[in-house]
């Protein structure tokens, strides 16, 4: 028996998957269910960034989860954004035999442009706390602007184009995956050892990280037993960043 259980919703079009998988969380929606559209038209990522998505060119979708909370705590649903991450690594190299880059802590890179974006968000139910995860894949070169340089697409990388339906479905599967693996003894740890091991954005990484009121550079160290990106500064401080924007730097560039 798998260790959840997806229920699909399909939409032609919404503003946004996450703000419809929130919806219908409110309304008592059962782990597992999902929440597909062909486009969205108010699409977000992290920060409130616009997320494009016209219609078709990519997979928009939304998962609602609510983990058992004696094995993971509200202060770790952060954890859950690790192994979604994952989990589109391990469905890419599956599904379409592409290696992929994971950046810190949710973007799926290809040749040091993104290809996958992922936000999570949390929600108090009447049924209790639940997550939200969003996943937006650049199926073609439509879903992003041609000016756009840092952005890639399936297409862009395979030369192929995949059909949606293939793609979700290896994507849940590769989540479930992942997910069961985080509610196991040790699931965090390990996780987390995975994510490392998947992104060169772990360790040794020269990065510049933005906050809200400050830019500094390092190099990544690891992470700690709670996600955060351990980053030691050029005056050989170490910083935790937890949110932020981390981009991948040449030190050179700096001077």
């Amino acid at each position: 028996m798998s260790f959840i259980n997806f229920i699909i919703l399909t939409h032609d079009s919404l503003p946004s998957t996450n703000t419809e998988a929130m919806e219908q969380a409110r309304r008592g929606a059962k782990e597992g269910t999902t929440v597909i559209a062909r486009e969205q038209t108010a699409g977000r990522g992290r920060l409130g960034r616009v997320w494009r998505s016209p219609p078709g060119a990519g997979l928009y979708m939304s998962l609602v989860l609510r983990p058992r909370i004696a094995y993971i705590a509200r202060a770790d649903f952060p954890m859950l954004v690790f192994a979604a991450a994952l989990g589109v690594h391990d469905a890419l190299r599956a599904a379409c035999a592409l290696s992929t880059d994971i950046k810190y802590p949710n973007d799926l890179l290809y040749d040091g442009r993104k290809l996958c974006g992922i936000l999570g968000e949390t929600i108090d139910t009447p049924q209790g706390t639940a997550a939200i995860i969003g996943i937006g894949i650049n199926l073609t070169n439509e879903a992003f602007a041609p000016d756009l340089p840092h952005a890639t697409s399936l297409e862009a990388a395979t030369g192929k184009r995949f059909d949606a339906k293939l793609i979700m479905r290896a994507v849940l599967d590769a989540f479930a995956v992942r997910y069961e693996v985080l509610h196991k003894v040790n699931g965090i740890q390990n996780t987390l050892a995975a994510w490392s091991a998947a992104s060169s954005f772990a360790n040794d990484k020269p990065v510049r990280i933005t906050l809200d009121n400050e830019i500094f550079v390092g190099t990544t160290r690891g992470l700690e037993s709670d996600g955060a990106l351990r980053v030691e500064t050029l005056e050989g401080h170490l910083r935790l960043v937890r949110a932020g924007d981390v981009t991948a730097v040449r030190f050179d560039d700096e001077e």
